[in-house]
């Protein structure tokens, strides 16, 4: 009599530490940070479009990470405080610019004519990714978070970080559609220039604030310790 054999596929990690490592994650989420004013201010400037677009972006940001902690880069980067030091400048700065834009006549984020200015695609995702890319905290994330949820005796921890690094950003694009959906219905709001530049000035002024503490925690208070 012939055998059958049933082919079980392993997950490479398990589902209670998956499910403990959904929670912490999506405690992390939802507090609000850079990516949540990008994706606020641009789909509010142009639309539910660019809005998926900036989100998008973020999500690249989350795998470029993924594939740092898995070859082991985000070790190297956390360790070497000059690293460290330039990703959160390279990182303040970038955030910085995005917040200078809100208060320009001339940005293109928004115009106070009446109406508002859209913005490219190409620049939502771009902006996003970068500033994901260069935010210190999502090192420290992938640093500090998910080695807690590694275990060392299933091996293949580079599976392990995949399928973590994955579970964070479904939890992001649900998270952060919501926001879009959100976002894109108050654009009614939009009509009047005055509101147009409010909400510019508004989450200029936020992104400017993020990078000021992004340099104070990363670089000018480890100075003094």
């Amino acid at each position: 009599m012939a055998r059958v054999f049933y082919l079980v596929p392993i997950m490479p990690i398990e589902l209670s530490v998956l499910s403990a490592f959904l929670v912490a994650a999506a405690a992390i989420v939802l507090s609000p940070g850079p990516d949540t004013i990008i994706i606020i201010r641009y789909t509010m400037s142009s639309g539910k479009r660019i809005g998926v677009a900036t989100v998008a972006g973020v999500q690249l940001g989350l795998v470029f990470h993924t594939v740092l902690a898995i070859f082991g880069i985000t070790v190297i980067i956390a360790s070497s405080a000059m690293l460290f030091k330039g990703v959160a400048i390279a990182g303040a700065v970038y955030l910085a610019w995005l917040g200078v834009q809100g208060f320009l006549p001339s940005s293109s984020t928004f115009g106070f004519s009446g109406t508002a200015a859209t913005v490219s695609g190409h620049k939502a995702w771009r902006d996003a990714f970068v500033s994901n890319a260069l935010n210190p905290k999502v090192i420290v994330l992938y640093l500090a978070l998910m080695p807690n949820f590694l275990d060392l005796e299933r091996g293949n921890t580079g599976a392990q970080l995949a399928v973590l690094g994955a579970a964070l950003i479904v939890i992001n694009i649900i998270w952060q559609s919501g926001l879009v959906i959100a976002a894109d219905r108050a654009r009614d709001w939009l009509d009047t220039p005055n509101v147009q530049k409010w909400i510019s000035w508004s989450t200029g002024g936020i992104l400017i604030c993020f990078a000021g503490i992004m340099l104070w925690t990363n670089v000018f208070y480890t100075l003094t310790l």
